[in-house]
């Protein structure tokens, strides 16, 4: 197959099925089938035109996201970022042409993700033109989300889809369950979340460690649509760790923590429903997360398959 650019070929998961009774669909970087939806989207309405600035915050992917698909479609970006962009991702971001800030240290999530939103409001004030691209608060980032639903129902060897996503700014998941509904697709929607996440209310439960944002929010997210979710896991840091570092032992998937969160709901899930087949959401890839997450020994390798969650 001949691809017009990178960030489409990005934008396409692979969907693994690891066992029998798990699919893992796979992605580079999945926030870019968002971004490429919405843009889509928002010139078929005459929002937005190529040569125009679309700008917005963001902790890692969705910057990458945007970026990468600005360079395909002709578009200007500007990006602020926090703490967690690292050298990396802002080297890609200068060759792309993309412009980036970085927000101050905060002492919490919370004044991270506020102080990123409120730059990016001052942003506009002085840069009228430019389009905020809202990625926690506009439901057009569900449309990329489409073809990929289809895809998981082809792949699918069951009769109903079992989910397992990170919540995050609710995109991913609200996207392919609402193809799902349109389709008639039987489903269901198992959503993970990190502890301090205001989205289901974990807000006063501290996890000192957490680095895994992308699956939860400090501050309110206007995008999720709570209807779609059966039930709701929490993960904690090294727990989460203990998932991504079995996702790879165990099926030679080197992927983030979210997706280590999710393959450790998935293995418990399949544990204690014996002939359910689970699909899981593996949003990126592991080469960010190597210095925390993948170096050395840890304790909870060898105990992967005890875990069991604390029902609330």
């Amino acid at each position: 197959m001949l691809f017009d650019h990178i960030a489409d070929y990005f934008s396409r998961p692979a969907v693994i099925r690891v066992s029998d009774s798990l699919t893992v669909v796979r992605f580079e970087s999945m926030k870019i089938a968002s971004v490429i939806g919405a843009i889509e989207q928002l010139e078929h309405i005459g929002r937005i035109s190529p040569g125009d600035t679309l700008v917005d915050s963001s902790s890692g992917i969705y910057a990458y996201a945007l970026a990468l698909v600005s360079h395909w479609k002709g578009y200007h970006c500007h990006i602020v970022g926090s703490v967690t962009v690292n050298a990396v991702l802002k080297a890609q971001f200068a060759a792309l042409g993309a412009t980036f800030e970085q927000a101050p240290n905060q002492d919490s999530l919370a004044l991270d993700q506020a102080d990123r939103v409120k730059r990016v409001k001052e942003y506009l004030k002085i840069h009228p033109e430019a389009h905020w691209m809202r990625q926690y608060h506009d439901d057009v980032h569900y449309l990329g989300y489409s073809t990929i639903a289809d895809e998981i129902a082809d792949a699918n060897p069951s009769s109903k889809i079992n989910l397992i996503a990170g919540v995050g700014s609710g995109a991913s998941s609200a996207g392919l369950a609402h193809r799902w509904a349109e389709t008639s697709v039987a489903h269901s929607v198992t959503g993970v979340q990190p502890y301090g996440s205001v989205s289901f209310g974990s807000e006063d439960v501290d996890d000192p460690q957490i680095i895994i944002a992308g699956i939860g929010s400090a501050i309110h997210f206007e995008n999720i649509d709570y209807r779609i979710y059966d039930d709701i896991h929490w993960v904690g840091f090294e727990y989460a760790k203990a998932g991504a570092r079995a996702l790879l032992r165990e099926t030679g998937i080197f992927a983030g923590l979210s997706s280590g969160t999710n393959y450790l709901v998935a293995k418990y899930l399949t544990r204690v429903n014996p002939g359910a087949h689970y699909t899981i959401l593996a949003a990126d890839t592991g080469d960010r997360y190597f210095e925390q997450v993948y170096e050395g020994d840890f304790d909870l390798d060898n105990r992967i398959d005890e875990l069991v969650p604390v029902p609330v």
